[in-house]
């Protein structure tokens, strides 16, 4: 089998250097059978054979930028014409001890000792067990994976080591989600035993960000996390969800088998918020908050549900579920270690997103009685990003519907909130603090605890709508001092 007419980024120049010996590997041999075109904008991985690595390491350093970072692995990152390569010689992964699954308890050969196939071998999946020779296009599939492609499975590659790098079972989950691809039975099977305690926090958030970034239905990365104990094992305030009922009135969202659980509206609820965030054109940052607000903005309810009789019937609620979410999601983040990305406060607004998901509907529900100060204390709480708090409302509540992903934008109730906000003229200059501690020390106020105070009741008066201005400002603040006496 070949894949001819494909125009190689880099053929001509990596042929060059090593002849017949390189060869395309790994996940871009997977989606150039797919798509039938490789994205230069992601990384090329090659491998050459018949090569040590300090023998490859040579070669390149004439050519072009390279990085050793991957040396441990045999890898070397290569930049030619701003496209990157990981290239590697052919490798094997021992373990050292048969009783961890660390990915740090391997012995690694590399070089001229290991052989094409071998190297195929030691991966995860037959869909990335592929090999295209970049001179003629020869295709190299010991393992079926192009048979594996045709009926989109994911297959494990080699059925007694597939554990020995736990992470592969959260790669599955991702692939499945991104490809479209069902996963093979047995790998169901081999999961229930698979210790995922092991993998350090950095890698298991790594491959989480990516199933939720790479597909366009998340859910069903997150399905899969459910169907393979991941859930269960790394986040069991998420496994808990799919345990615990809602009402069926107000949630008539439900799984093919009827039930009517948080988990099944959580799912939903994602593949919304994807859709919104590639309406609004969100930062990947602001996808990720959005959506990780979205999986935890019900992580309170497992412990909050309970029955209750009211408005005629027995009635399942989940009081505060919002409040006591906050502290459950707050452990997980830590024990995942999320904090910033990019320096965008990413735990911060993930926790305000858990904290405020009812406050929207809330206003739009007393919005005969609300007005400048409740919106401006939302704009305060929310760091000003209330626009993701919209998005999270929306998703929520359009998950509710018959036809949840039937829309091309928020709805009456977001547009609501839009246009009330500008007629109130409300936006982040308004929640900024008008008076600063420069000029209390203008009025003989002196830095401290008294200077703090005052501050504090005079942001709360701004935000109440009481001045507008510095100078509205010095009088509500006089006004404060004469009520006090000669402070």
């Amino acid at each position: 089998m070949k894949i001819k007419g494909e125009n190689f980024p880099g053929k001509d120049l990596f042929t060059g250097l090593f002849g017949k010996e390189v060869y395309l590997v790994g996940g871009v041999v997977r989606d150039l059978i797919i798509s039938g075109s490789i994205d230069s904008r992601k990384d090329i991985d090659l491998m050459v054979v018949g090569y040590e690595y300090s023998e490859l390491e040579k070669v390149l350093k004439e050519h072009g930028k390279i990085n050793t970072v991957g040396k441990s692995f045999a890898v070397i990152k290569f930049t030619k014409d701003k496209v990157t390569f990981d290239i590697s010689v052919p490798r094997l992964d021992r373990k050292k001890d048969s009783g961890s699954s660390s990915h740090k308890n391997f012995i690694i050969e590399s070089g001229k000792k290991v052989s094409l196939e071998e190297d195929l071998g030691r991966r995860d999946f037959s869909c990335n067990s592929i090999a295209i020779r970049l001179s003629d296009g020869s295709v190299f599939d010991p393992f079926n994976g192009t048979d594996a492609i045709k009926k989109k499975m994911i297959v494990m590659t080699g059925p007694e080591t597939f554990s020995d790098d736990p992470l592969r079972l959260l790669r599955a989950a991702r692939f499945s989600s991104v490809l479209g691809f069902e996963i093979e039975e047995d790998i169901y099977k081999v999961a229930k035993d698979v210790i995922l305690e092991e993998l350090s926090s950095e890698r298991i958030t790594e491959e989480f960000f990516r199933t939720l970034l790479e597909s366009d239905t998340p859910s069903k990365g997150l399905m899969e996390y459910f169907r393979l104990t991941i859930l269960e094992k790394l986040y069991p305030g998420i496994y808990r969800m799919a345990l615990t009922i809602q009402d069926s009135i107000f949630h008539p969202e439900k799984d093919e088998f009827g039930h009517h659980t948080v988990f099944i509206h959580m799912l939903t609820a994602l593949d919304i918020g994807k859709k919104l965030a590639g309406i609004k054109g969100l930062s990947e940052e602001e996808e990720l908050a959005l959506l990780l607000g979205i999986i935890l903005h019900d992580i309170g309810k497992p412990v909050t549900t309970k029955w209750e009789f009211k408005r005629g019937r027995m009635t399942v609620t989940s009081i505060r579920h919002d409040s006591v979410g906050v502290g459950l999601a707050e452990s997980l983040l830590d024990k995942l270690k999320i904090e910033t990305r990019m320096k965008f406060p990413l735990r911060d607004m993930i926790l305000k997103l858990i904290k405020n998901h009812h406050r929207i509907f809330d206003l739009y529900s007393n919005r005969a009685e609300i007005g400048f100060k409740a919106f401006s204390r939302l704009l305060r709480d929310m760091d000003g990003r209330d626009d993701l708090l919209i998005l999270l409302d929306f998703a929520d509540r359009q998950s509710r519907e018959p036809e949840p992903l039937n829309f091309s934008d928020v709805d009456e109730i977001s547009n609501w909130y839009y246009n009330r906000k500008e007629e109130l003229k409300i936006n982040e200059d308004t929640i900024r603090p008008i008076l600063q501690g420069r000029d209390l020390i203008k009025l003989g106020i002196s830095p401290g605890e008294e200077m703090g105070e005052y501050l504090k009741k005079l942001f709360e008066l701004q935000l109440d709508g009481s001045f507008t201005t510095l100078e509205e400002g010095i009088v509500q603040f006089k006004k404060i001092k004469g009520v006090n006496g000669s402070k």
